[in-house]
């Protein structure tokens, strides 16, 4: 099978980031018969939850850190119990480059067998003994596995990293290692030079760019294309790769104009979430980012996203919306830590790393009962994040403005150009965009 390609979002995805892993690891497989798999780096939100339960979807497969695994480099070598005469290891060995497995009756491993051990059972076992050293190579066939193991053979986890182990396997003298699961059963052997360079994992970047957004160890991964609608911080790339970052209000717009060049038709589902990825980001077209292409793109998933047996069968291109948006919406039940991790964002200017949090309301007022743990909560994501402040953006998305709350804001925010209230808080008329409205004014203030 061809190797996965994972297509990816940003850690905390939002709406936008899972529609658009969904949409275009979709459009890989059927445009390019690439064994594209969705995934993404996070918990998924209350929005993008009530999405892909309306649409029938599976969430895309959690995947927090690229870093190769020992799954990637194990081979699933042949097999003996330590009872078994060792003429059935011989043969083995003989199949596999001269290296045999033996596991226990409960499949857990007991140890190697290759051509060193072998020599150095046949020099304990023969010695200076002359009736030993009349013995066939028959009779010594014949005997146990077990006498010639090497039971020290060091055990790794499928699932962990291999980075973690490099420092020990190099202390080894041993080149071949077993690799176990979570309970320990034997999944197969692993060669040291496999594990010194194993394959990277192939990724495509979706709705981000920046590496401090990415999934954990991108460093370590085969980065094959990044789509974004954001500003430049894009990570180093060893090779050429394609670029695409557009002015519009959603990745999922691009996702969808992609599917159009290329003549395909998407599935209800696939044009539902597509749909649902650019009102969410775009508000329904009532945020500045919004331009005439994420509009465009939608009149055209509308048509097929609502057709024949659809699960939005009924639905219109304005009450879908608005459910969408609904969904996303209020704070007065959620837990504060949880408010405040959910949609939240790194940056560095200035020589100061921050980060800023969205939720959405249909009506700040929800904020006056929780603004005191939210203070608190912002406050532990600084200090769990090493970040010099932090700032919760708080949106009505009926009203089209926002309120602000900064934790530890340094001298500069002083002069941020939205009126303080007596508690702490600052409201920003008009102000929806985190990217396109807020972070550009507090970017101006940090670097001057």
């Amino acid at each position: 099978m061809e190797k996965i390609t994972y297509v990816i979002g940003h850690v905390n995805p939002d709406t936008d980031s899972i529609a658009s892993a969904i949409g275009y690891a979709w459009l890989l497989r059927e445009r390019d018969g690439v064994n594209a798999v969705a995934a993404r780096a996070g918990s998924i939100n209350q929005q993008t939850s009530w999405v892909l339960d309306r649409l029938k979807l599976d969430a895309p497969y959690l995947l927090t850190d690229v870093s190769p695994r020992f799954e990637s480099v194990t081979q699933k070598i042949d097999t003996t119990s330590p009872d078994k005469p060792l003429r059935d290891a011989w043969d083995i060995a003989s199949r596999t480059g001269g290296v045999a497995a033996i596991v226990n009756e409960d499949g857990t491993p007991y140890g190697l067998i290759t051509g060193s051990t072998l020599f150095s059972f046949m020099a304990e076992l023969v010695g200076p003994h002359l009736k030993r050293q009349e013995m066939s190579i028959a009779e010594l066939l014949e005997m146990p596995s077990l006498e010639a193991a090497d039971t020290g053979v060091p055990h790794f986890k499928s699932g962990s990293r291999i980075r973690d182990s490099v420092n020990r396997i190099l202390r080894e003298e041993r080149s071949n290692f077993f690799v176990v699961d979570d309970d320990g059963q034997y999944l197969g052997l692993s060669r040291q030079r496999d594990i010194l360079n194993p394959p990277r994992v192939r990724v495509v970047l979706v709705d981000h760019n920046e590496k401090e957004q990415a999934v954990g160890a991108l460093e370590e991964a085969e980065l094959l294309e990044i789509i974004d609608h954001h500003r430049l911080g894009n990570p180093f790339t060893r090779t050429t790769i394609r670029f695409t970052t557009d002015i519009v209000g959603s990745t999922s717009t691009i996702i969808a104009e992609r599917i159009l060049e290329s003549g395909l038709s998407a599935p209800a589902e696939i044009a539902g979430i597509l749909l649902s990825g650019i009102f969410s980001d775009t508000l329904f077209f009532t945020s500045p980012t919004t331009t005439d292409r994420d509009e465009r793109a939608a009149e055209r998933l509308g048509r097929w996203a609502f057709a024949g047996t659809s699960p939005l069968k009924g639905e219109t291109t304005k009450s879908f919306a608005e459910s969408v948006l609904q969904a996303g919406a209020g704070i007065s039940t959620r837990d504060p830590d949880e408010i405040v991790t959910t949609d939240t964002k790194a940056y560095s200017s200035g020589g100061l790393n921050f980060g800023i949090a969205q939720a959405e309301v249909t009506n700040l007022d929800q904020v006056n009962k929780l603004l005191d743990e939210l203070k608190e909560a912002l406050e532990r994501l600084r200090v769990n994040r090493a970040l010099d402040f932090t700032i919760l953006m708080v949106t009505d998305v009926v009203q089209g403005s926002s309120r602000l709350i900064i934790n530890k804001p340094p001298p500069n925010l002083d002069d941020l150009p939205y009126p303080a209230s007596p508690d702490g808080t600052r409201f920003a008329k008009g102000v929806v965009s985190r990217k396109k409205q807020l972070l550009p004014v507090i970017l101006s203030l940090l670097e001057t």
